[in-house]
């Protein structure tokens, strides 16, 4: 069968692009099973397993036969046990009612932005930025508008960049801290300028969308604050994110939260009861037992991510052409490549991008990044420290030896 006429295809679709964070990881892949010897370090996904108790968890819902269908957004239980971690986490106080529960921290998103933007609405983006925020934004037929977060600033977003983003026309803005791709978080300080900035009436129009994923995983003394934690008054337009798959290590549970106000929580209900209605039971019920259960690993696991960090930062500073900011959060970090670029690869290869760089060094030592034009801002690439200290050693040293052939 020939190709599908361009026409075919809804005009939404073909606004948006792949995911260029699973492009690679799945370019990894590929090659590994050609037999290349591939380390991947594409991939935002902790290596440590489950937690026993989650997994058990789920095992007694298959066993006690909670495979049924439940409420569109989320059982009962969960979202009390949302609430619970709101307020025993974060001082938030919400009620069941406002909070959804979806297939993964992407469809809590989605169905924010999707039931919220009508064409020509803005959404003001902190770069760089992960991946999926811009196609999302444009799926709903609204406009990312890109605040630069330079390097020398930490990738942290100044006020007055803030400030100069927001138009009449904004709808959202979409904040995440600490940050995927960069790792960057803020002080309460540096929250509390961007707040204010949010709290000037001529700004009253705009909400607030947090991704706090990483909430937990901050190093260095760093304590985590969400938005409306600093300013209590932004509560009634924020809708606060977060989900299990990287502080619980469950990237293939699929299970994200919101919480926020209570007529835009039913609307997100609404659309989810047209299109995935609710998530796993099985999942949903395992959720319980991460939020209730007991904590203790989150600092485990974060010992050992800092260890990483500091192996990674350490090891890419020693390579020719690259600068690597030291993160507060997150297990990422994303190196600045800009000393490399309009030279040859040792094989032959021209850098002229970002691209370039990642794809030679794919090609040439077998290590997998991402290069910075997907998360809005080159010439930098990321790397993912979710893995063992050995294979971050050796991929460290290829780096190394891929930038000391460039010439």
């Amino acid at each position: 069968m020939g190709a599908l006429p361009a026409r075919f295809f809804a005009d939404s679709v073909n606004r948006i692009s792949p995911s260029q964070t699973i492009g690679m990881a799945t370019k990894a892949r590929e090659l590994k099973a050609k037999g290349r010897d591939v380390i991947s370090l594409s991939a935002g996904e902790p290596d440590f397993d489950t937690p026993d108790n989650i997994k058990q968890a789920a095992v007694r819902a298959l066993k006690e036969g909670k495979t049924k269908y439940t409420d569109v957004d989320g059982i009962p239980e969960l979202k009390a046990a949302v609430v619970a971690k709101f307020k025993r986490e974060n001082g938030l106080e919400y009620s069941s009612s406002q909070v959804s529960v979806g297939t993964g921290g992407k469809q809590v998103l989605y169905n924010a932005l999707v039931c919220t933007l009508n064409p020509g609405d803005e959404v003001v983006i902190p770069a760089p930025c992960w991946v999926s925020y811009a196609d999302i934004v444009l799926l709903g037929g609204g406009k990312p508008v890109f605040a630069p977060c330079r390097i020398e600033d930490g990738y942290r977003l100044k006020p007055e960049v803030l400030e100069a983003a927001i138009t009449p026309r904004t709808k959202w803005f979409l904040f995440n801290a600490p940050c995927n791709p960069t790792g960057a978080a803020y002080t309460k300080a540096q929250l509390k300028a961007l707040t204010d900035v949010l709290m000037q009436p001529k700004n009253r129009h705009v909400w607030v969308l947090t991704d706090d994923m990483y909430e937990h995983l901050l190093y260095d003394d760093h304590v985590f604050y969400t938005p409306v934690q600093v300013e209590p008054a932004l509560y009634e337009r924020t809708l606060t994110m977060n989900g299990l798959s990287k502080t619980y290590c469950m990237t293939g549970w699929r299970l994200g939260y919101g919480a926020g106000p209570e007529p835009l929580i039913k609307t997100m209900c609404k659309l989810q009861s047209q299109s995935t209605s609710n998530p796993s039971s099985i999942t949903q019920w395992a959720a319980v037992e991460a939020l209730n259960g007991p904590q203790d690993f989150i600092q485990h696991n974060k010992k050992a991510f800092k260890e990483r960090r500091d192996l990674v930062v350490s090891m890419l500073n020693q390579a020719k052409g690259i600068k690597c900011p030291k993160p507060e959060g997150a297990f990422y970090v994303y190196p600045s490549c800009e000393g490399l670029i309009g030279k040859t690869s040792g094989k032959g290869t021209k850098l002229n991008t970002d691209e370039d760089f990642v794809l030679a060094l794919l090609e040439e030592e077998g290590v997998a990044v991402v290069h910075g034009a997907a998360f809005a801002m080159s010439p930098f690439f990321r790397i993912s420290y979710a893995t063992s200290n050995a294979e971050l050693e050796e991929a460290c040293k290829r780096i190394q030896r891929f930038c000391g052939n460039v010439r």
